[in-house]
């Protein structure tokens, strides 16, 4: 259990939430929401210990598991030590035994020093630890090859993965998960999904994975209107709600508001008479009803809506045996896309998902570059034909999108390039759609967090109208109010999308056919599936039995 008492925290001279009492009870699994810059990460780190709050206490188990943010930090340890560093009690039995052991001679204390170390290890299933450990990197997609590797030998996903597991390890008493689901592919969610489920501590963790907060929280911690309100259920349960609660206060006040007038009316109107003793009468009842002023929500909604500037034929793209190869750098020729061939219609709408690392930003990538558009990291392929149909215009949306933009320049100019004819008001319009209100569109480049830069590129997108959007991960950074827009923004589109994310909502709602990558690193291959989502994980189900 955590338990937290009357804390307030401001960032400089905002207030993001005063005198905030709440417990989070063993058992239950709590998502922590509220829009970017509500101060979700501020709140968990109060939480974890990494900083006090600025009023009010927390209590909390000795024992916590937190997912690390540094991605650097143990750079210098193996693998599957960095897992075990998760139980911090058996680390440093295990460190003090190791140094122990390397003394050329060891004395009696040291003797009794070891029984007591050895007893520590026992006790924290440390003679199982390694295996303990392996389990878990297995089952957030690190193979076994990787498990004995320096942690600076891994990409920035692999360590995040990595990071999660020693949050996993030890069996502790709360989980405190900041975006766990970052860099996961699909498998690896449904993995860590079950695992939670199972799981008998606290868990309270942030999340913009709205299928992820239904899936598994009991529980929402919602930060707004600058508190900490609890609701019951997932993520959907508490939208439900909270905008039950708010209405009906609202039409509370509205009828307050009602009474107030009239009894006010009365007022003025007889007050220099000779009814004194109703009007005083009157007074008390207003100052009885005065409205409760509501605080203001600190949710923003953007709005997202693509257009066509004209359709692209019927025939849109052509696929024919096309491969893709990667020589790694031991020299072995890894084949990502082995003599793949499809042919995709106007208003296809097809999500590619599969294992990080099977090819799906390379195909796309490999798309890009035969359709001729300037963008810095396309790739051609090996060998095939990539044949666009006629009249196809394509706006891309990267994977590694804040490099799409130029910097020393301000959102409004870099937006305005993609055209020259919009007016300022047209330009101002867009940004506003996308959160970029008053003097914000003149913020520099240089300084867009991650989610300014994903709104950014959705209102180039926006702006330039195109026929087929092609969007790689586009929901990382992203808070949960703009992935919604995202979702109904695509489902409306009416040209062609090709999709890689893994967000479950988004693959179940907006995509009318699959591209599955599975397979590696010698037998890669794609299954094409014309049909939604859900129906081709019956077909799995049927062909497993």
């Amino acid at each position: 259990m955590i338990s937290v008492s009357n804390v307030t925290m401001r960032y400089g001279s905002k207030l993001l939430f005063e005198d905030v009492s709440v417990t989070f009870t063993t058992g239950r699994r709590y998502g922590l929401t509220g829009p970017n810059g509500a101060g979700k990460s501020t709140f968990m780190k109060v939480l974890t210990g990494e900083i006090d709050a600025q009023k009010g206490n927390v209590v909390r188990p000795k024992k916590i598991g937190v997912l690390k943010q540094n991605q650097y930090e143990f750079d210098a340890y193996r693998v599957i030590d960095t897992v075990i560093m998760g139980n911090k009690g058996l680390w440093a039995a295990l460190e003090e035994r190791e140094r122990i052991y390397e003394k050329p001679e060891l004395t009696d204390e040291d003797g009794s020093r070891l029984g007591e170390l050895e007893g520590i290890v026992g006790d924290e299933d440390g003679y199982e630890a390694e295996a303990n450990a392996a389990v878990l990197l297995q089952g957030l997609d690190i193979p076994d090859e990787v498990h004995e590797r320096k942690m600076s030998e891994l990409q920035g996903g692999q360590k995040v993965r990595v990071l999660l597991a020693q949050a996993l390890f030890g069996n502790p008493q709360a989980l405190l998960l900041d975006e766990p689901t970052n860099y996961l592919d699909l498998d690896s969610i449904h993995w860590l999904e079950n695992f939670l489920n199972r799981y008998n501590g606290t868990v309270i963790t942030i999340s913009h994975d709205r299928h992820f907060l239904n899936s598994v929280c009991t529980h929402i911690a919602d930060i707004d209107y600058e508190t900490i309100i609890t609701y019951t259920g997932g993520y959907d349960d508490m939208v439900l709600q909270k905008t039950q609660v708010r209405s009906r206060i609202e039409s509370q006040n509205e009828q307050r508001e009602k009474k107030i007038a009239q009894l006010n009316d009365f007022i003025a109107r007889f007050s220099a008479g000779t009814r004194s003793s109703q009007v005083n009468s009157r007074k008390k009842e207003v100052e009885r009803l005065a409205t409760t002023e509501l605080a203001r929500s600190n949710i923003q909604r953007p709005y997202i809506r693509f257009d066509m500037l004209r359709p692209s034929g019927k025939h849109l793209l052509e696929i024919e045996d096309v491969n893709k190869s990667y020589t790694q750098p031991d020299g072995k020729t890894e084949h990502v896309i082995n003599n793949f061939s499809s042919a995709v219609m106007r208003g296809d709408k097809i999500v590619l998902i599969g294992r990080n690392g099977q090819g799906k930003t390379t195909l796309l990538k490999a798309l890009l570059a035969n359709a001729g558009l300037d963008e810095s990291d396309t790739s051609d392929i090996d060998s095939g034909v990539v044949k666009w149909g006629h009249e196809a215009q394509i706006g891309y949306f990267a994977q590694d999108h804040k490099g799409s933009i130029q910097l020393g320049m301000t959102a409004a100019d870099w937006l305005h390039q993609f055209d020259p004819q919009a007016t300022k008001e047209d330009i101002r319009g867009i940004l506003g759609q996308m959160l970029f209100r008053g003097e914000e569109g003149n913020k520099k480049t240089d300084a867009l967090s991650g989610g300014e830069a994903a709104r950014l590129l959705f209102c180039k997108l926006m702006l330039q109208k195109p026929n087929v959007l092609v969007l790689d991960e586009p929901t990382n950074h992203l808070d949960l109010e703009s992935i919604n827009a995202l979702n109904q923004a695509l489902q409306k589109y009416e040209g062609t999308v090709f999709l890689v994310t893994h967000d479950q909502d988004l693959i179940e709602e907006v995509g009318t056919r699959i591209w599955h990558f599975e397979g590696g690193p010698t037998d890669f291959h794609i299954t094409d599936h014309k049909g939604p989502y859900e129906e081709y994980q019956q077909q799995l189900a049927l062909a497993a039995r």
